[in-house]
């Protein structure tokens, strides 16, 4: 399937900069809404005052201007969302508004609209919360997310699924493991770096270092975005996105302070919960099932700890 428009929103974001990209180098009409919340327009900065690309900076939560923006686009690309699983801890009240909200005003004007009836949506492993089956297929259930942006981006699921089935819109869903990257603001990588930067002899860990979990590089996760939306046949199909294998948290420190040549730093463990999480809602063991998605044609080109070592370094050379 090959698009005329699209509107990506949350373009201006880590992902998102990164799937504008790969459309505009496709020869795709792009439009971006984001209201530089999270993204930086810096990312984008390579695409500004060419004929194909506008930029709009806007806020989600005007139904109006969500619509202007859908106008002749005939697929959007929904990443606009409240990107730190953490957050909802301390404002519950994020989740529902950079989440629910804008998904739902978003299908709204999907609803009116007379050319966009394709969605692509960004939607997160923390929606499986602690599953018993691993690696997790897309099929698994009950789900039950232990944090509110988990729960969040469970509920736009559900969304997009009763609006494709009642108004004829066609919804792709792609359920991603942690996404990395030079260029992420936030992120067990991004906040080692950052500690050692202001404390080379101390690097202090959330949990116990066993949390265990998939991680895919950002150009495999936009590739698998694309892959997604041509090769899905459903009304509503889902993808599990996420690497074959997964590294622990205390495996990535060892990688950090390695490639910032800080071998002598004391890597110190809080364990200020039970179980070992670093936070309440933190999943602590996470590998998705890709069968599905490898099917397309799909496979990553690097595993979790490449990606990691190629983030580390990236993150550095910034």
């Amino acid at each position: 399937m090959t698009w005329n428009k699209a509107l990506v929103t949350g373009g201006a974001g880590f992902i998102g900069s990164r799937l504008v990209s790969d459309l505009m180098n496709r020869g795709c009409e792009i439009v971006v809404l984001d209201n530089l919340s999270a993204g930086r327009l810096e990312n984008l900065e390579q695409w500004i005052g060419n004929n194909r690309f506008t930029f709009l900076k806007m806020d989600m939560l005007n139904l109006d201007t969500t619509k202007t923006a859908l106008e002749d686009c005939d697929i959007v690309f929904h990443l606009a969302a409240n990107p730190d699983v953490r957050i909802g801890v301390s404002d519950t009240k994020i989740d529902f508004e950079q989440n629910i909200s804008n998904t739902y005003r978003l299908l709204e004007a999907m609803r009116n609209s007379k050319s966009c009836r394709n969605i692509v949506f960004t939607s997160s492993s923390t929606i499986y919360g602690d599953a018993n089956i691993v690696p997790t297929p897309e099929c698994y259930g009950p789900l039950k997310p232990i944090s509110l942006y988990g729960a969040s981006k469970l509920a736009s699921e559900a969304m997009i699924s009763g609006y494709s089935h009642l108004f004829g819109i066609r919804g792709v869903i792609c359920r991603l493991a942690n996404i990395v990257g030079p260029g992420s603001t936030h992120g067990v990588i991004y906040d080692l770096i950052d500690k050692l930067r202001r404390n080379s002899k101390v690097l202090q860990i959330l949990g116990d270092g066993s949390q265990n979990k998939s991680y895919l590089y950002v150009d495999d996760c936009t590739e698998a975005i694309l892959t997604s939306a041509e090769g899905a046949q459903d009304q509503v199909e889902i993808f599990n996105v996420g690497s074959n294998d997964t590294i622990d948290v205390l495996a990535i420190a060892e990688i950090v302070v390695g490639e910032m040549n800080l071998k002598g730093a004391e890597i110190r463990l809080t364990r200020k919960i039970a179980d070992g999480r670093g936070w309440k809602g933190d999943v602590k063991r996470m590998l998705l099932d890709i069968s599905k998605i490898n099917k397309l044609g799909w496979r990553p080109k690097w595993n979790s700890r490449q990606a990691v070592r190629r983030t580390v370094k990236g993150m550095l050379d910034q």
